[in-house]
């Protein structure tokens, strides 16, 4: 039997400019120009330029004639912005290098350096074809990872070209003799190989390096495991020192051959939200000039939307096109607010941070900055935590000590054994320090770096340690193991 009640709920939805402000928020300084062009090609109504401050009309008044909750008063659209309530770095300055393209590297792909490596080969065409298809699945860390069976039909379905593994395996061969050494390869054993077997083309009778190449072969699980007592017995090496390099010899090869390749490659520029000066002992801190772009509401639609006072009000086209103008006016209103609100909570976060770590600042000293997590910026400006979350995660400050990303300067407390708070990254400087200056021949372990880092005053779970080790990208100590 089904029944009908019905119930009260709470619930929060965002309004479409709280939703805008936020998106805004997200957006890093070097992205916001960008965005500001989608918005000014979506809206006929937002132009670009400061506003004219005589550039004044009257209330509109057609209450009557209009619902009241489509209501616009003209004066909103109107008037002079003041976009220069903020410290602005670079304002009155206006440099035309603001307005040139970003500078685009142009290089050959890693499939036409290869390419170009076929013309040595004397090829028939056939062949050629089938060269092609084994360059092109070379993946851009110079690996062939796809079976060769699977290279044959593909051979056989797209080109109509018949082949076999057999040909296939000759052809790639020869392509594993290109430069970069090492490309083509199947697997990193295989990679491995193939530059060794490179270097005893050149000098034959090197025993480190046949040394080296017997380990791959023979030995490939050990040296990746660091059982090097295994090594030293399955290869009866009998010299420490021709092991040790030996392995040096290994380690120093490429794995990935392929490097980071593509084919027009922008120059990647890091442009910070924040200008951070230390003025003879006085913190200045300013936004980005490129936070604060110049934007107005479009004066041919305020004087479209201002006409319809002087018309008939009952023409239902009229009605319409006086909406749609509404509709563009108070998104390109939106819009300028949302930018102006950004830069007030950019300016308003980054002020909480810098007083927090007002002794960092002054002079970017690692062991000065202290503990501080979202709810402690959070509470100084009075916003939500997700607020400061998309700040810190997406800005950065430019300093006299370089740029730092917001979210260098988060860290959770640990307590010492006086009972005082240090950052978390203090304790992973310590960290690090204790593990650079390990016997290698015996590295230490978690348990032993927890004793050790207790030793130091500072009260720390293993498993803490285990952690911090992993964010330092640092191998548990088996594989820290040198020779």
């Amino acid at each position: 039997m089904q029944k009908l009640s019905l119930s009260q709920t709470l619930g929060q939805k965002l309004s479409p400019q709280q939703i805008q402000f936020i998106k805004l928020l997200q957006v890093p300084t070097a992205e916001l120009d960008t965005r500001v062009e989608e918005e000014l090609e979506l809206n006929p109504a937002l132009e670009e330029g400061r506003e004219e401050p005589e550039a004044q009309t009257e209330e509109s008044d057609f209450e009557d004639d209009y619902d009241s909750a489509d209501e616009l008063s003209v004066e909103d659209y109107l008037g002079d912005e003041d976009f220069s309530g903020y410290k602005m770095q670079g304002d009155g300055n206006y440099n035309d290098d603001d307005d040139k393209e970003i500078p685009v590297a142009m290089q050959a792909t890693l499939n036409d350096q290869l390419e170009s490596q076929l013309g040595y080969l004397g090829l028939d065409e056939h062949q050629g074809i089938v060269a092609k298809q084994l360059i092109g699945s070379i993946e851009t860390d110079g690996y062939i990872r796809r079976e060769l069976d699977a290279i044959v039909n593909d051979l056989a379905f797209a080109q109509g070209v018949e082949t076999d593994v057999e040909e296939l395996e000759e052809l790639l061969l020869q392509i594993q003799q290109f430069d970069p050494p090492g490309i083509g390869a199947r697997n990193l054993q295989e990679c491995l190989r193939i530059q060794i077997m490179r270097k005893l083309e050149q000098f034959e009778d090197d025993v480190v390096l046949q040394t080296a190449l017997s380990i791959i072969d023979f030995c490939f699980d050990e040296f990746t495991r660091k059982h090097y007592d295994k090594i030293v017995r399955k290869l009866n090496i009998e010299d420490d020192e021709l092991l040790k390099d030996a392995v040096a010899a290994i380690v120093r090869l490429n794995p990935k051959p392929g490097g980071i390749s593509g084919g027009i490659v922008k120059t990647q520029y890091l442009i910070p939200d924040f200008m951070l000066t230390n003025n003879n002992g006085k913190l200045d801190l300013s936004l980005n000039s490129r936070n604060a772009p110049e934007l107005r509401v479009s004066q041919s639609y305020t004087d479209m939307f201002s006409a319809y006072d002087k018309s008939d009000k009952k023409d239902k086209k009229l009605k319409e096109t006086v909406s749609f103008v509404k509709q563009k006016l108070d998104a390109a209103k939106w819009f300028i607010d949302a930018i102006k609100q950004r830069q007030n909570t950019l300016l308003r976060t980054m002020e909480a941070i810098v007083k927090y770590q007002y002794d960092f600042f002054l002079e970017g000293d690692e062991t000065k900055l202290r503990p501080m997590i979202l709810k402690d910026i959070a509470g100084e400006i009075q916003m939500d935590i997700s607020t400061v979350s998309r700040v810190a995660n997406s800005k950065s400050v430019q300093t006299d000590f370089g740029i730092f990303p917001l979210k260098y300067f988060f860290s959770e407390g640990i307590s010492t054994a006086s009972g005082e708070d240090v950052s978390s990254r203090e304790v992973k400087n310590v960290l690090a320090d204790l593990i650079s200056k390990e016997d290698k021949k015996k590295p230490l372990s978690d348990d032993k770096l927890e004793k050790s880092l207790k030793a130091k005053g500072y009260n720390i779970a293993r498993r803490t340690v285990a952690k911090y080790r992993e964010q330092l990208n640092i191998p548990v100590a088996r594989l820290r193991k040198e020779l």
